[in-house]
């Protein structure tokens, strides 16, 4: 089972919910609003920072703001902001393994690499704001629609 990490996990809500701010949110407010403890989202929000898709604004008045709309941030860059580059096994996109001399199937994990890379890049935080009666399947419908790609992620909790 492909399982998301927590941290990315807690990224996507903490970004989600900053995104329905107007203004500028503090860590606190953050960690009031989602249930993420406080230092767990202060951490985050300095990655997150880091990788561009949040602002950090300093002092008294200081805060945080998302760098981009909802829409333009990908599910795929969350997770590579906070977890690093995604590659279901270690032998994919050219890297190689202990076994591979012996494996048959050396560089055969790319194609499954590239379709789950392809469904989360079609997935954007948006995507994952929307909250309706049978959303999950709305959003499951228009993304067929988008990617041939199964979209499918198991997150944990």
């Amino acid at each position: 089972m492909l399982r998301l990490s927590k941290l990315a996990d807690y990224a996507t809500v903490l970004l989600v919910q900053l995104g329905q701010h107007e203004g500028l949110a503090t860590a606190a407010a953050l960690a009031g609003e989602t249930g993420v403890p406080e230092p767990t989202v202060a951490k985050l929000l300095k990655g997150l920072a880091a990788g561009g898709l949040v602002i950090s604004h300093r002092g008294a008045r200081g805060g945080y703001r998302l760098s981009f709309g909802l829409d333009e941030i990908t599910v795929a860059k969350v997770i590579s902001v906070v977890d690093g580059p995604i590659a279901i096994t270690a032998c994919c996109d050219g890297r190689g393994c202990e076994h591979s001399s012996l494996c048959g199937l050396s560089g055969q994990w790319d194609m499954v690499n590239d379709a789950v890379l392809a469904t989360l890049n079609g997935i954007t935080l948006a995507d994952m704001s929307r909250h309706t009666v049978g959303g999950s399947r709305k959003v499951e419908a228009e993304l067929s629609v988008r990617s041939e790609a199964p979209a499918v992620v198991d997150t944990v909790n």
